[in-house]
């Protein structure tokens, strides 16, 4: 996948926050093993509001968290975990970009505000794990997703990056518009 790639997700998916990234990470230092298998699943930036009805969890708003947060994280997440995909919004540094590479993993991003549309692509909570301790935001949620999306590829293993695209782009503009107003 690369820079401009639009796609749907159907799958596994876990979500981790900076608790939770925390927690894994400090885990795999002690050699802990994981109670699920990150490697085979998208990792989504997401702090679900989920309700129990009848035994059952039902999500009921699902959209991404600011992706930034878990810049001090990331690139070693990818390392120990082999996570291949990354689900977010707003962009991640440039550690993040240098592990990406060197991982094969990509940075995925899923629209702000779009928290009930996320909900509905989810089928069904597979599990949940950290609960009681990192509460429900921060918890380590896992979700069988069907046609989630859409996903924008914003990041990608080859060094694409879209937003120091933009940024290039948007320092263009704002020069030659300086240019215009001191004539």
């Amino acid at each position: 996948m690369r820079v401009g790639d639009i796609l749907y997700l159907t799958g596994d998916v876990f979500t981790a926050r900076d608790e939770a990234h925390r927690l894994m990470l400090a885990r795999y230092g002690k050699r802990e093993a994981m109670p699920f298998d990150p490697a085979s699943m998208a990792l989504f930036h997401c702090g679900p509001v989920v309700r129990k009805t009848d035994g059952d969890w039902k999500v009921i708003a699902a959209g991404p968290t600011t992706s930034i947060r878990m810049e001090p994280h990331e690139d070693r997440f990818l390392a120990a975990f082999g996570t291949k995909m990354i689900i977010g919004k707003g962009g991640m540094g440039s550690k993040t970009q240098a592990a990406l590479k060197k991982h094969g993993a990509v940075y995925v991003h899923y629209t702000g505000g779009a928290g009930a549309l996320a909900a509905k692509a989810i089928e069904w909570v597979t599990d949940v794990f950290w609960l009681e301790k990192l509460g429900m935001a921060e918890a380590v949620w896992v979700f069988q997703v069907r046609r989630f999306g859409p996903l924008y590829v914003t990041m990608d293993s080859a060094g694409g990056n879209i937003y120091t695209q933009l940024e290039k782009s948007v320092a263009e503009n704002r020069a030659a518009i300086h240019a215009r107003i001191d004539r």
